[in-house]
């Protein structure tokens, strides 16, 4: 299955006599955001892929190195972040570990549990991918910072 990049062409005009705030016109206004914000994340997912190519890390190691920027996480909770199984972050882990970009230590507060930390090597290059992947930046561009702004708070009430 194609999905169109572009958005779909406007609904027509309400029939005569019909409310301008009708049902059906809700419906289909959103399956079009429905449809756009799937445009959206497809396009990003992309552009993030590519950049972490570049990089010659794949998109899933991008991630992993992105979160781990934040702050150190414990291998069980990458998997639950990524949404995937625990034994595949050993892998993902691994190769990263093997490249120098991650190191497994000892939680202080459970020795028992271990983080993966990221190196500094890692840090860089999870922000040379964050800044390759300038899909967005193009689009938002075009925006004013006030249309920006409003995006930015719609974004996040819709994502809670």
């Amino acid at each position: 299955m194609v999905l169109s990049t572009s958005p779909a062409p406007p609904d027509p005009p309400a029939a005569p006599g019909s409310p301008a705030g009708s049902t059906a016109s809700a419906t289909s206004t959103g399956s079009d955001l429905a449809d756009l914000i799937g445009v959206l994340a497809m396009r990003h997912h992309e552009e993030y892929e590519s950049a972490a190519a570049r990089h010659q890390l794949t998109g899933i190691q991008a991630r992993v190195l992105a979160l781990l920027a934040r702050r150190p996480l414990p291998m069980r909770r990458l998997a639950e972040r990524l949404k995937c199984e625990p034994s595949n972050i050993t892998g993902l882990v691994d190769r990263l570990e093997a490249r120098g970009m991650v190191r497994r230590r000892a939680d202080p507060a459970d020795r028992r549990v271990k983080l993966v930390v990221v190196t500094d090597e890692g840090r860089d290059a999870a922000e040379q991918v964050r800044s390759a992947a300038d899909f967005t930046r193009a689009p938002l561009a075009g925006l004013s910072e006030e249309d920006r702004a409003a995006l930015r708070e719609l974004l996040r009430r819709v994502l809670g």
